[in-house]
């Protein structure tokens, strides 16, 4: 089934963006069950005391499930993992949103900071992945 909105696939082209469609939802959907699982103090122990077992419990896809084992926060994004979900998973390592959107975009945490200090990413640049600029 496709997205209800004319036009919605073009918005894959911008670098850096994955828009949470209608399609990646329903991907997602085991995905983001787990990560509420961890809402929960023992499923959080269970998970970190054996975490490929836990994962198996949820019909997820592989790649998503070596997303979550690999922490790699774009890649379960791209699996339809949303931000506000996924971060029980960065909470139960720890970590933090700061921490994590330093991952998702190749910087130190300390680099995030001062980026977003000085007005965030520049919106000059790469504006089109077909177009490459």
């Amino acid at each position: 089934m496709n997205d209800p909105i004319p036009g919605i696939e073009d918005l894959d082209d911008i670098p850096g963006t994955t828009i949470f469609t209608l399609q990646r939802a329903r991907r997602g959907y085991p995905l983001n069950q787990f990560c509420m699982s961890l809402m929960s103090a023992s499923n959080r122990t269970e998970f970190k005391s054996d975490e490929r077992a836990y994962l198996a419990r949820w019909p997820m896809s592989s790649s998503a499930r070596d997303a979550v084992l690999r922490r790699d926060f774009n890649a379960m994004i791209a699996e339809g993992g949303n931000i506000y979900f996924l971060a029980k998973i960065f909470a139960t390592d720890g970590r933090n949103f700061q921490w994590a959107a330093a991952q998702m975009t190749g910087v130190t945490p300390q680099s995030y900071v001062d980026m977003m200090r000085s007005g965030g990413r520049s919106p000059d640049g790469l504006r089109s992945k077909r177009k490459g600029g």
